[in-house]
C-alpha cells in the first residue's frame, strides 16, 4: 500500500516526463554550476536565462518549440556576452547586467504586443514541467547528453582554465575559446532547464545543488557528484510534493533545492563549531 501511494503519481505519462526532464535537469546543471561557482560565473547564468526569452516568444509566435528559439538565440547571447566583456572597458558584472536587462525588456515589449498568441507569461517565468510534451523530452535527452559528453570530455581543459587562466595559455591551451565553448554550453543547459522551473528560478537549480556540494567537499570532482545527487533529489523530490501538495512544480523544485543547501550549511556550520570547540 506504501509502494502504492509513493508511485501513483507515476502511473500518469504526463509525470513520467516531467519525471524524465527534471532528472536530466538534475543531472546537468549541478555539472555546470560547479564550474559557474569556481568562476564566479552566477550572474553570467541569470543573465542567460532571462536574455532568451525575445527568442522564445518569437518561436512561439512562428508556430516553432519554443526551445527551437531559445537555443540558437542563447547561444548567440553567450557569445555576445563573452564578447563585450573581452572588448567592453567596463566591468564585466556591468556589461552583463546591460545586456540581459535590454534583452528581456525586449522580449516583455514582444509578449505584450503579441499577448494575444496564447504564450503564458507565468509558465515562462516559473516552468510548466508538467506540460512537457513527447517532442520535449526527446530535445530535452539529446541536448543534455550533448552537452555532459562535451564536459566530459573536456573536463581536464575546463578544470585547468577555470583555476588557472593564464596557466592554460602558457601551457598552450585555447583558453579563450574554451571559456567561449562553455559559455555556449551553458546556455544550452539554461534553456533545457527553462521548462522545469522557469526564467525566475533558473539559479536555483544551476547554482544551489553545486553550492551545497561545496559545503561538504572541496575536491572540484566530488563537488560535481555529490552536486549531481543533491540536483537530482531535489528535481525528483520537488516534483513529486508539487503532485501531491498541487503546488507550482518550478517553485517546488527550487525551494526543494534550497532546503537542500540550508541542510548542508547547518551541518558544515555545525561541524566548524565542533571543530572550534575541540
Amino acid at each position: 500500500m506504501v509502494l502504492d501511494t509513493i508511485f501513483e503519481p507515476f502511473q500518469y505519462q504526463f509525470m513520467i516526463r516531467a519525471l524524465i526532464v527534471c532528472i536530466s535537469v538534475g543531472v546537468i546543471c549541478p555539472v555546470f554550476g560547479a564550474h559557474v561557482i569556481n568562476r564566479e560565473m552566477g550572474f553570467m547564468g541569470d543573465a542567460l536565462s532571462h536574455a532568451v526569452l525575445p527568442g522564445i516568444v518569437a518561436a512561439y509566435v512562428i508556430g516553432l518549440n519554443p526551445l527551437a528559439g531559445a537555443v540558437p538565440m542563447g547561444i548567440v547571447v553567450a557569445l555576445l556576452i563573452g564578447f563585450i566583456v573581452k572588448k567592453a572597458n567596463i566591468s564585466h558584472d556591468t556589461s552583463i547586467g546591460i545586456l540581459f536587462t535590454g534583452l528581456f525588456a525586449l522580449g516583455l515589449i514582444l509578449l505584450s504586443v503579441l499577448g494575444g498568441t496564447g504564450l503564458n507569461l507565468e509558465h515562462i517565468l516559473l516552468g510548466q514541467v508538467l506540460s512537457t510534451s513527447t517532442t520535449d523530452v526527446y530535445v530535452t535527452l539529446v541536448l543534455s547528453v550533448f552537452t555532459l559528453v562535451l564536459m566530459i570530455l573536456l573536463h581536464k581543459q575546463m578544470v585547468f582554465v577555470g583555476f588557472d587562466y593564464q596557466g592554460a595559455v602558457v601551457a598552450g591551451l585555447p583558453a579563450a575559446r574554451i571559456n567561449y565553448l562553455l559559455l555556449v554550453l551553458l546556455s544550452i543547459v539554461i534553456v533545457v532547464t527553462l521548462q522545469v522551473v522557469g526564467i525566475i528560478l533558473v539559479v536555483a537549480m544551476l547554482i544551489t545543488p553545486a553550492a551545497a556540494a561545496s559545503l561538504i567537499t572541496r575536491r572540484f570532482s566530488r563537488v560535481i557528484l555529490v552536486g549531481v545527487i543533491f540536483g537530482v533529489l531535489a528535481a525528483v523530490v520537488g516534483l513529486y510534493l508539487s503532485y501531491q501538495f498541487n503546488l507550482p512544480s518550478g517553485p517546488s523544485i527550487a525551494l526543494t533545492s534550497t532546503a537542500i543547501f540550508a541542510f548542508a550549511f547547518l551541518k558544515r556550520w555545525q561541524t566548524n563549531r565542533g571543530a572550534g570547540d575541540a
